[in-house]
């Protein structure tokens, strides 16, 4: 077995305009002083990273891990999340998917979409120069305005979808597989991969691709309401990624998973910091423990009530205190009475 590395921090939700969120260098400085080890990198904002000089510049590369390690922090991922979901919009989405891209392919979603593939390709080589492994995104989605089934959806309809949602992403996942490194997909409403099934569906699409992986978030499990112990022991092989986020599910007679178009707060199912939700994750940790997970816990902060720094701080003691150190021995080793194979004969009677 392997220990579980971390905690590390996603940093998307606490990039700003003022310090200490503002550079990589002072970012960095206030992760590692609240606890982390490891940081997640998004790879959108240029006050912190560029994507397009990391694929084409070792010397910028050089640099982003010479700051990171200056606050004893490893760059465990690099996350194209806004890219990702870019790379396949439903029409219904159009505008308001637009504030994810540069301005000058906005209304365009031709454009919009070759933009996001060309960032994906740059993502690869980015974590080749890296030094990383695996790499953290969204799939996109051509079919959730489908997602109930009502109106009837016509025959064929959720297959052609993932045809070309498959079709969209191999030669992603080709790039990504030149550079050695795994694409892990955010399995997350909004998204066409968004469960167990619809990743199986999409995992066939593309024959079963080696790079095509699993970001194993519970959060968005809780919500769904699906078992996410089950979805480990089912999907452990392909789960190369962990996002250590929290939620709770509180249904009334008024609403349950859809919410009733409530904001957050108002929500039967909602995120919370660690620790102030409802995820199993002792049992999550032990299982990914079990099965040899050896990444880095992630921690995503995202709350509806807590601030931001006050949830990741809390965060990165909670990460540490689940983390389990493997044992090298079994625990029944005293009693071991190291009998031979003629023993083992004689005491079956043979």
């Amino acid at each position: 077995m392997k220990t579980i590395q971390g905690a590390a921090l996603f940093l998307a939700q606490f990039i700003d305009d003022k310090p200490p969120f503002n550079t990589l260098e002072n970012i960095t400085q206030w992760a590692s002083s609240v606890g982390f080890k490891g940081i997640q990198m998004p790879t959108w904002d240029k006050r912190i990273f560029d994507l397009e000089r990391a694929a084409n510049d070792l010397e910028y590369c050089q640099y982003i891990q010479n700051t990171l390690e200056k606050s004893d922090l490893t760059l465990t991922e690099l996350s194209t999340h806004l890219q990702g979901q870019l790379v396949a919009v439903h029409p219904a989405y159009d505008e308001m998917f637009d504030g994810f891209a540069p301005a000058e392919v906005h209304n365009n979603p031709a454009l919009r979409q070759a933009w996001a593939v060309e960032q994906l390709l740059l993502a690869a080589k980015a974590s080749k120069n890296l030094g990383l492994t695996a790499h953290a995104t969204f799939s996109g989605a051509l079919l959730w305005p489908f997602m109930y089934p009502w109106p009837q959806r016509p025959q064929g309809l959720v297959e052609t979808g993932f045809e070309e949602l498959a079709a969209r992403w191999r030669p992603i996942l080709d790039a990504f597989d030149q550079a050695g490194v795994d694409v892990c997909y955010e399995i997350h409403p909004g998204e066409d991969l968004h469960d167990g099934i619809t990743f199986e569906m999409f995992l066939a699409a593309v024959d079963h691709h080696p790079r095509c992986n699993i970001l194993f978030d519970p959060s968005h499990f809780l919500l769904q309401q699906l078992d996410y112990l089950d979805f480990i022991d089912r999907y452990h092989d392909r789960i190369k990624l962990f996002h250590v986020k929290d939620a709770e599910f509180n249904p009334t007679g008024q609403q349950g998973v859809y919410g009733g178009y409530q904001s957050w707060t108002e929500r039967a199912g909602r995120f919370r910091s660690l620790g102030d939700g409802q995820v199993d994750f002792n049992g999550i940790f032990s299982k990914l423990t079990q099965y040899n997970f050896s990444g880095w816990a992630v921690v995503e902060w995202e709350c509806c009530l807590k601030h931001p720094e006050d949830g990741a701080k809390e965060g990165a003691e909670f990460v540490k205190k689940h983390i389990i150190r493997v044992t090298e021995k079994a625990f029944d080793d005293f009693a071991d009475s190291a009998i031979d194979q003629q023993a083992n004969r004689r005491i079956l009677g043979l």
